[in-house]
C-alpha cells in the first residue's frame, strides 16, 4: 500500500468522526429539558383544577348556609322522586331574612328638673383666728386639737390675778368717792338750809353744789374702770367667738402672749352649716335670678368627683354682683347643712342646682331619640310589628330620660336597641316573641339517585 492510498480525497477533513457516545451526550441535556418543562405544565394545570375545585366547594356550602327556613338544598341524580323539585324541604328558593330583634319603650310622662351644674369650691361659713385680748402667761389649755368647739366655750386661760388686783382698786376708788359724795350732797343740804335763813352767802352754797357735782362725775369715772377692769378680767378666759372645729394649738402653757397678737392661740372654723362657691356660665344667670325674684328656694346637691355619690343636700344663696370678663362667669353660693362632716373646706365637688322643673312633660329614653340630616327622630313601632321614621322636637335632656316636645303621644311605642339596623317599613322581632313553626329546620338532604 502507498502513502497516496492513505491519503483523504479532496473536500474531506483528515479528522476522523465522533463516536456514538459523544452524540448522546450532545442530546441527553435537551431531553432532560423538555421533561422539566413537561412536568411544569402538568403541575400548573392541577394546581389550577384544585382551586377550581376549592371555589366551587365553598360556593356550594355558603349557598347551602343561606338557603331559608325549611328550604334545604338537594343533590340528586333524577328530579322526580319525592324529595325532589318540588318535594316537602327542597327545591325552593332561599327563604326570606328573620327580622330584627329590638328593644322597645313606651313614651310616658315625667317631671324633668331643668338643673345648672359646676365645679364648686367648700369654703367655711366662718374662718376666725381667736387673738387674745389681754397679756399674760397661759395657765390652762382647755381643748383638744381637732375638736368641735361651741360658741362662747373657754379654750385658753391667761394668768387672771393682775386683772384681778386692777379690778379691786377700781372698785376701791369707787366707794371712796362714793362716800365723798355723800358727804358733799349733805353738806350741800345743810348750807341750802342756812341760806333760807339769810345766815350763809349764797356763794358758799354754789360752791358746794358744784362740789357734789364734781363728786358725781368722779363716780361715773370709778365706774367706767371699774367696768374695765371687769372686761379685762374676763379677757383671761380666751373662748371660742364661733362654733366650729378648732385647728392645730399654736401656744403650749406657760408661754408669755401679748394682747393683739397676730398669730393667735387658735383658728376655729365653722363647718356647719358650710358653703360651696361655684361659678356658672353668664347666660344662666337671668334664669337662675327670675326665678329667685318669683321667692322659689332652689335645691342644690354636692356631688363627689365622680359625681355618682351624693355628698350633701341644700339650697341656693346667691349670685355675684358681677361677671368675671376673663370667663364669662359669674360665682354663685350654696349653702349645705353638712351635718355628717361630708363636705370639708376647700374641697373640690361638683355642684348640681336644680333651676327650674317641667310638669308632666312626654318623655322616652334617651337611646331612642336618634339624629338624621333633618334633625332627630325616633323609630315608631306600629301594631303590625313595623316601624316608621317619626321626626321629634327634642327639649330637656337627664341622664335617663328625655322629653320630646312634638313628635310623639303618651303610649307610643319607640324603638331603643337595634335602631341603627332599620329601615323604613321594616318588620322587627321583640326580645320575648317565639320562633316561627319550621323556621330554619330545613336541612340538606343528599340523594344517590332519581328516586331520592
Amino acid at each position: 500500500m502507498h502513502e497516496d492510498d492513505l491519503t483523504p480525497p479532496a473536500g474531506h477533513s483528515a479528522v476522523p468522526p465522533e463516536p456514538a457516545s459523544a452524540q448522546w451526550i450532545d442530546e441527553e441535556p435537551r431531553r432532560f429539558g423538555g421533561r422539566a418543562k413537561l412536568i411544569s405544565w402538568i403541575g400548573a394545570i392541577v394546581g389550577l383544577l384544585l382551586l377550581v375545585l376549592l371555589a366551587v366547594y365553598l360556593s356550594h356550602n355558603a349557598s347551602s348556609s343561606g338557603g331559608g327556613p325549611g328550604g334545604g338544598r338537594h343533590r340528586g341524580g333524577g328530579g322526580g322522586g319525592p324529595g325532589g323539585g318540588g318535594g316537602p324541604g327542597g327545591g325552593s328558593p332561599g327563604g326570606a331574612a328573620q327580622p330584627t330583634t329590638v328593644g322597645v319603650a313606651k313614651a310616658a310622662t315625667a317631671d324633668l328638673p331643668i338643673t345648672a351644674e359646676a365645679l364648686g369650691n367648700v369654703t367655711p361659713a366662718a374662718t376666725v383666728t381667736v387673738i387674745p385680748q389681754a397679756s399674760g402667761t397661759i395657765t390652762q389649755v382647755l381643748f383638744r386639737e381637732g375638736q368641735i368647739v361651741r360658741k362662747g366655750q373657754t379654750i385658753m386661760v391667761i394668768d387672771p390675778r393682775p386683772y384681778r388686783a386692777l379690778l379691786l382698786q377700781a372698785q376701791g376708788a369707787l366707794t371712796r368717792d362714793k362716800a365723798q359724795l355723800e358727804n358733799a350732797s349733805i353738806l350741800l343740804g345743810r348750807d341750802q338750809t342756812l341760806l333760807k335763813q339769810d345766815s350763809i352767802a349764797r356763794q358758799d352754797v354754789d360752791t358746794q353744789a358744784a362740789l357734789v357735782h364734781q363728786l358725781q362725775g368722779t363716780i361715773v369715772v370709778d365706774q367706767g374702770q371699774v367696768q374695765t377692769a371687769q372686761i379685762n378680767l374676763g379677757y383671761t378666759n380666751i373662748v371660742s367667738p364661733v362654733a366650729g372645729r378648732i385647728g392645730l394649738r399654736v401656744v403650749d402653757i406657760g408661754n408669755y402672749i401679748g394682747a393683739g397678737t397676730t398669730t393667735g392661740v387658735a383658728v376655729v372654723t365653722t363647718l356647719q352649716p358650710i358653703d360651696v362657691e361655684f361659678a356658672i356660665p353668664q347666660q344662666q344667670a337671668p334664669a337662675i335670678q327670675q326665678r329667685v325674684a318669683q321667692g322659689a328656694e332652689l335645691p342644690a346637691i354636692a356631688l363627689d368627683s365622680t359625681r355618682t355619690t351624693t355628698l350633701d343636700s341644700g339650697r341656693f344663696s346667691t349670685l355675684d354682683n358681677r361677671v368675671d370678663t376673663t370667663t364669662g362667669t359669674i360665682k354663685g353660693k350654696a349653702r349645705f347643712p353638712n351635718a355628717n362632716f361630708q363636705l370639708y373646706p376647700s374641697q373640690f365637688v361638683n355642684v348640681r342646682l336644680t333651676v327650674d322643673t317641667v310638669r308632666n312633660a312626654i318623655t322616652v329614653t334617651p337611646s331612642a331619640v336618634r339624629s338624621g340630616p333633618d334633625g332627630s327622630f325616633v323609630w315608631l313601632l306600629k301594631p303590625d310589628r313595623t316601624v316608621t321614621e317619626r321626626k321629634v322636637k327634642t327639649g330637656v335632656q337627664t341622664a335617663d330620660k328625655a322629653q320630646i316636645v312634638d313628635g310623639l303621644a303618651i303610649g307610643d311605642t319607640v324603638i331603643t336597641d337595634g335602631g341603627d339596623r332599620l329601615t323604613e317599613g321594616a318588620t322587627v322581632a321583640l326580645p320575648g316573641d317565639k320562633p316561627k313553626a319550621g323556621a330554619g329546620k330545613g336541612g340538606r338532604h343528599h340523594h344517590s339517585g332519581g328516586a331520592g
